[in-house]
Parts: C-alpha cells; structure tokens; sequence
C-alpha cells in the first residue's frame, strides 16, 4: 500500500461486454434491459427506467436477439404489448449479471490489496435507486 492511497477514496470502474463475430453479444446495457424487461413486462418501461428512448431499447434488444440467434423476449398472449424473457433471455441475463458481480468483486479485492482499504465500486457513489441493481436473483 501506498502513502498516496491511505488518504484517497478510489472508485472502480469496469466496462465490459462479449463479442461474438466481432459484434457485441451481451453488455451490461442489454443484460439490464433484459432485467427490466422482465421486471416491468414492458419494453416501454424498461426503457424509460434506463432512461433511453424505445427506439433506443428497441435497436438494443433487436442487436441483442441478432447477436445471439435467438429471441430473448416473447409477447404475453392476450395482453397487448406485455412481454416476457425467453428461458435463453433469462439465462443469458442472469448469467452475464453474475460474471459481471464475479469480476467487480475480484477487481475490488485487488484493487484495494493495491491501492488501500478505500476501494468503492462506482455504483456506490450514486444516490439509492439512481442505478439498477447489478446483482442477479
């Protein structure tokens, strides 16, 4: 440890997805848009809890589905527009939310074995409920 870091609070940042045939397969962004999806049964509400358009989560979630071959979301019969996650949606969501948690927490204990004790993630310095929760059920 270093005198430098005993009087600063450092915040981890990583930003990581998975490429498939040079595209990106799946992202924090898609993974928690999938996770809204699911939470909300709506597309349009999923979208504007991420603050971005439908348009915008729309391309997302079409980019995703091309990505990975397969549909991630299905309508709710006799709902109107409610939809619900694939089983692959889920799975892919769940999983990508757990190795993001996976390297956050590697990442972290590293960085502050490094750095110092005050390590924080950067999601931690935003008021509670600004962000979604990173964490799979």
């Amino acid at each position: 440890m270093t005198d430098f870091a005993q009087d600063v609070s450092l915040t981890l940042r990583l930003h990581f997805w998975l490429e498939k045939d040079q595209k990106i397969f799946l992202g924090i962004g898609r993974a928690l848009l999938l996770e809204k999806i699911e939470e909300h049964g709506s597309l349009r509400q999923a979208a504007t809890d991420m603050k971005m358009s439908y348009r915008a989560a729309w391309g997302k979630l079409k980019a995703a589905e091309e990505s990975v071959g397969r549909p991630l979301v299905q309508k709710v019969k006799g709902r109107g527009q409610r939809y619900e996650l694939t089983p692959v949606g889920r799975q892919l969501s769940r999983q990508f939310l757990q190795l993001q948690e996976d390297i956050e927490t590697f990442a972290r204990t590293k960085a502050q074995e490094l750095f110092g004790e005050k390590v924080q993630y950067y999601a931690e310095t935003y008021p509670e409920g600004k962000t979604p929760p990173l964490k799979p059920e």
